[in-house]
């Protein structure tokens, strides 16, 4: 599974893994949905470290995890961003609508 689970109800950490594209978005999708319903954190930290490629499918994921988990209240978080899809996102000018941190350790504050 491209999308696995750690947390709790305040920090919910999802870790996304393998290729973000037109292929596998409506399941990685799915689970976020199902993650962010189920747990209803107050922040929602994406792990991207383990992306080894993303396209313009990736930005669809991210502007609708944002908006979901905004519709929610919860924050969202976007780290250990692989230097491929940083470029992707900053193309698409996605870092200016949210944050995104090259190398953080996770905790479950």
């Amino acid at each position: 599974m491209p999308v696995t689970c750690s947390g709790n109800k305040i920090r919910l950490i999802l870790t996304l893994t393998g290729e973000i594209d037109h292929h596998n978005t409506k399941t990685i999708m799915q689970e976020i949905v199902r993650n962010l319903e189920t747990h209803l954190p107050k922040t929602l930290v994406l792990d991207l470290q383990g992306v080894t490629f993303m396209d313009s499918s990736g930005i669809a994921v991210l502007l609708r995890t944002y908006r979901q988990a905004s519709q929610l209240g919860t924050a969202l978080e976007v780290c250990n961003v692989p230097a491929q899809a940083e470029k992707v996102l900053h193309t698409a000018g996605v870092d200016k609508l949210m944050h995104f941190s090259k190398a953080q350790t996770l905790t479950h504050r």
